[in-house]
């Protein structure tokens, strides 16, 4: 009985490897900045699984340290790159098994890192390699740019405005090498359109790219459609022509960094009555 038994265990488990080789899934890496970060995402991880694109999870362990699964990853500073164990993958290598990378909040320091090509931590290599290998990056848009350490540490969830101000142009400089920001809620949306450009989802609610129907122009004022206006929206717009005034509906969203930005600008905000 013990043999039966042995020989039907080995057999399920080849029926399964062969299953699992014939249907193989694309996957991406969320990134978190502590263990518990990704409870309020597990909508994304239902929407990626319902949409036959795979997960995984690493969460970092301070700057220069992270786990994926059991494997600690570490990285030692600039031109030093260790893996803590012989199976585990270094920084570097840790995108080639994915199609794509995202991380829900950036920080600051990590964003300047990585716009300037720097390394030493375990985020700025993860970005560095992907993008190097051509494959995408997302970012939550709209964040305060303070790790969820900081903001316990400090009792403040905004940065004063200088810094503000500087973590938005290491956004646009991140923009400019290939990443993409997008509403925290939207990031599983924009994964699955990502890896099948042909499929019939389309993110709506709030909308992360703005298409041509969703405002009209007239010689520097603009009427916009849309629910969603963010700090990067503001400066792609107001890099590309000269605004003067945004007309927009009652329902649509202005982030607090993209209102800061029209103030800075000069760039009055009108709001449309809704019949």
């Amino acid at each position: 009985m013990e043999i039966k038994r042995m020989v039907e265990s080995i057999v399920r488990e080849l029926i399964d490897s062969l299953e699992k080789q014939a249907v193989k899934r694309p996957k991406v890496l969320y990134i978190f900045y502590d263990s518990t970060a990704h409870e309020a995402f597990t909508d994304h991880f239902i929407w990626l699984n319902n949409h036959q694109v795979n997960h995984d999870i690493l969460f970092l362990d301070g700057e220069a340290s992270s786990w994926l699964g059991k494997h600690q990853i570490e990285c030692g500073g600039r031109g030093k790159t260790i893996a803590s164990d012989e199976f585990a993958p270094s920084p570097l290598e840790v995108p080639l098994e994915y199609e794509g990378i995202v991380i829900p909040e950036i920080d600051l320091d990590n964003a300047a890192r990585a716009a300037l090509g720097m390394k030493g931590t375990i985020i700025s290599e993860i970005i560095f390699s992907t993008l190097v290998q051509n494959k995408f990056v997302l970012i939550g848009d709209d964040i305060s740019g303070l790790k969820r350490a900081d903001r316990r540490t400090l009792k403040t969830i905004t940065l004063p405005k200088p810094y503000v101000n500087l973590f938005d142009y290491y956004k646009m400089e991140l923009q400019m090498y290939g990443v993409e920001f997008g509403p925290l809620k939207q990031l599983a949306e924009m994964v699955v359109n990502k890896i099948h450009p042909n499929s019939e989802t389309e993110i709506t609610e709030p909308n992360i790219s703005i298409k041509k129907d969703e405002r009209t122009e007239d010689s520097g004022h603009i009427v916009y459609e849309g629910r969603l206006i963010s700090a990067d929206w503001v400066a792609r717009e107001s890099k590309s022509k000269p605004l003067r005034s945004l007309r927009v509906g009652k329902r649509t969203i202005i982030s607090s960094l993209a209102q800061d930005m029209l103030k800075e600008k000069g760039i009055t905000i009108e709001y449309a009555a809704e019949g």
